[in-house]
This record gives C-alpha cells, structure tokens and sequence, in this order.
C-alpha cells in the first residue's frame, strides 16, 4: 500500500473498460492542475470496450505529463497477468468471460497472443507489471474494490507472508459485497470501483464511482474533498 501527503485536490476515475473516448472527453472536463493536484486511477482499464490498447497509451501520456498521477490495479489486468505467467487455461475460460477479445482485437491480435503479452508493445507491459494494489493519500484509501472484510480475515490465516498477501490481493480485487456499514479501517473514506452504479455511490466512510462506461453510461470521476463528480 502506497501513502502520500493531502494534494491541494484529488480526483480520481471510475473504471474505464476500454472506452478511450469517454477517458479523454473526461481528462479534458476535470478541473485539474496538473502540477499540484493528485489523480487516481481505480483499475479495470481493459476488456469489454473497444480501445483498450488506446486507453493504455493515454493512461501512459498522462504517467509522462501529470506530475501526480498513480494507477492502481483492477482484476481485469490481475486476470490478465495470471493468464500470461501461468497459461492456465481456467483462467483463459475466466478472461474470456471478461471480454479479453477486444482487448486482442485493439491489439489487431488474437487472443493466443496475450498468453504471453506480445501482441502488446514493452511500455504497455511494464505498465501493467507495475501498477499498485492500493494508495493512502490524507484520509482516503483509494482501491479497485470495496474491502470485503471477511476475505480480508482469511488471508490473515494464511501462515506465508507471501501467499497471505497475494491471496488478499486477488480475493480482494474481485470482490462485489460492500463492506458492512461499521466496518472502518482508521476512520478512513474508501473510495473504490468494480461494481457499477447508475449514479456515484456515497456513503460516510465510502464512495463508489463505477458508473459503468462500458455498458452506456457515464465514466465518472470524483473530486476531494469537495465531493464533486465529473462525467463524460
């Protein structure tokens, strides 16, 4: 988990899903300063959309061009990333589910191709190896998903520090059950996506900004903490 100091503003954008369109429309509507204000990325970048290898070369002008910018992982490029360093062939059966075949067709690829990544230039790969679980900045935790505080527990069991942390990681990426009302970790807002809401879910202690581009509507994005969301 990564911390960093309050930025004067953060923004941070739902789950993108291949809509590059939508993602740029929506970089050109917040009301960012790109020298001093945080941007945060939830995940789920890929499948399902038309222009996943487009959406990655914008995530990646945005990585060259915002001074603040982090780029957290969505169980789309966790599913993805499984596939190309096992060949497990479940998890192929899974990211077909996923819609991985138009992320292979943006590529102009197949999808035997992404067993191994190369149907996807080097900056696009390391891009994907490196994005971060989580991220602390102020009193916001930012993660893909809401924290399921039983899967949570169970990999705590889990005697290997290693495996401990890589189970919860994975369960914890896929997870679609909010967490109850009086779980908290610290006091802290989480703030997540994966599970899609017509409009931005907003709770006390999280929000939901999943708006589900993907299937026609909006991509969100929310800024804090003035609690102002964005759409495109």
């Amino acid at each position: 988990m990564t911390m960093y100091p309050p930025a004067r503003k953060i923004f941070a954008i739902g789950d993108i899903h291949g809509c590059n369109t939508k993602l740029v429309a929506l970089l050109k509507r917040i009301p960012m300063d790109k020298d001093s204000d945080l941007l945060v990325f939830l995940g789920d970048y890929i499948n399902r959309g038309p222009d996943s290898r487009k959406v990655l070369d914008t995530l990646l002008h945005v990585k060259a061009t915002y001074d603040h910018a982090v780029f957290l992982k969505g169980n789309h490029e966790q599913v993805l990333l499984d596939y190309a360093a096992t060949g497990d062939v479940e998890t192929l059966h899974l990211l077909r589910t996923m819609g991985v075949e138009a992320t292979a067709a943006s590529y102009g690829s197949s999808v035997r191709r992404i067993r191994d990544l190369s149907c996807m230039p080097p900056e696009h790969q390391d891009f994907l190896q490196t994005l971060e679980f989580s991220f602390v900045a102020g009193n916001y935790l930012f993660t893909h998903a809401d924290i399921d505080e039983e899967k949570l527990a169970l990999a705590k069991t889990r005697t290997d520090a290693f495996e401990s942390q890589r189970y919860a990681e994975a369960s914890l990426l896929a997870s679609r059950r909010l967490a109850r009302e009086d779980f908290c970790l610290t006091g802290q807002i989480i703030v997540f996506g994966h599970v899609p809401f017509e409009t931005p879910l907003v709770m006390t202690d999280r929000i939901g900004i999943d708006t589900g581009a993907v299937y026609g509507n909006f991509l969100t994005a929310v800024e804090l903490p003035d609690m102002r969301f964005y759409h495109a």
